[in-house]
């Protein structure tokens, strides 16, 4: 028995030497850790937060009609570019019959009104040639006439605007022909030759017969969210990124911020308006989606480093530079300004040095 147990002893003893011996052989047979350096840079560092949105005209108007009726011509379409008092539209009037019947009532009624004072007017005015009746008895004859031919008038124009939507007095000037009321581009006509339309009035908005902007003047309109705006002040300047215009970026000055937040999805929103500086070289079509880079710091040509090489310790903020090969010491630094990739460092480190990237 106490043979076996030091046969079992002098095993493992043999096997542990032997173990321990092939773990220094590995160990020192290992590579050694090579760490990766990076060394400062020469770079331009900006600070900025983004805010999406579109970009849209200035003005942008809606044309509605004064008067109800059929759309009978179209005179333009979308795209088309016009002037201030342009014919778009003809409106074909379909008169109510109560209204209608009424107004032909009136015109009957005035001529025989008429009729009877030019009869008081004759047989008077014999009278006054002979010196039988004052020239003051008879004015008022003569007054009867004149009104009743102005009422003849009168009903008959109202007679011609109910069935024409014109009079003649009126000459050229008719609510039949619907006018662009500004000069731009119409950017659309949501209604069709046949279709009925609402003039618009106290009660009601009216149809919309066309939409018309200035396209040479457009903003972007966008919102940022409640904890960057208070970092926004007006003439701030933008980066526009237009989402259909990719290659290209748009300069813009914000000239607006709402003072009241709006809710949405659970965050306060707070809308922003920027005035945007257009290329000739460059369409822009209104409703384009873009995103707003809003610088809100910027510095140029500064000496920078990555933030990965940073070691943050309370509230100190350190580097490891090499001294030797691959011998690091710890440095203090001063930082600056961060775009969140890149940071300013004020002191510690000098455009030569090369430092640790840290795992």
């Amino acid at each position: 028995m106490k043979t076996v147990l030091k046969i079992i002893l002098v095993i493992l003893f043999f096997s542990g030497l032997f173990g321990g011996i092939y773990y220094l052989y590995q160990k020192n047979n290992e590579k050694p850790v090579v760490f990766e350096t990076e060394s400062p840079l020469k770079t331009d560092i900006v600070k900025k937060t983004v805010a999406t949105g579109s970009v849209v005209p200035r003005q942008e108007i809606e044309i509605k009609p004064q008067i109800s009726g059929i759309v009978s011509v179209i005179y333009k379409e979308p795209g088309d570019i016009v002037k201030k008092g342009d014919v778009l539209v003809k409106v074909k009037i379909i008169p109510d019959m109560v209204s209608l019947n009424n107004a032909e009532d009136r015109v009957d009624r005035a001529l025989l009104t008429l009729e009877n004072a030019e009869k008081d007017y004759d047989r008077n005015k014999g009278l006054l040639d002979q010196g039988v009746i004052a020239t003051a008895d008879f004015q008022p004859i003569e007054l009867a006439k004149k009104n009743a031919q102005l009422e003849v008038e009168a009903a008959r124009n109202n007679l011609q605007l109910i069935k024409e939507g014109v009079t003649k007095k009126a000459g050229n000037a008719t609510n039949t022909l619907i006018r662009a009321t500004i000069s731009g581009m119409i950017l659309d006509i949501p209604i069709e030759e046949g279709n009925s339309v609402i003039e618009s009035n106290t009660f009601n908005d009216g149809t919309t017969i066309a939409t018309i902007a200035d396209m040479t003047e457009m903003v972007f309109e966008g919102k940022i969210d409640e904890s960057e705006v208070g970092k926004l002040h007006l003439n701030m300047a933008l980066i526009l990124n237009v989402g259909a215009i990719e290659q290209e970026k748009f300069d813009a000055t914000l000239e607006y911020i709402s003072p009241k937040g709006v809710e949405e999805e659970g965050a306060i929103q707070f809308e922003i308006r920027a005035a945007v500086l257009l290329k000739d070289s460059v369409t822009v079509r209104a409703g384009y989606s873009a995103n707003a880079d809003i610088v809100l710091a910027r510095k140029d040509n500064v000496l920078a480093i990555n933030e990965r090489l940073l070691i943050f310790k309370n509230d100190s903020v350190f580097a490891e530079v090499e001294v030797g090969d691959q011998e690091f010491e710890k440095r203090l630094l001063e930082i600056g300004l961060s775009d969140g990739i890149n940071i300013e460092v004020l002191s510690g480190i000098s455009e030569g040095d090369k430092l640790k990237v840290q795992e």
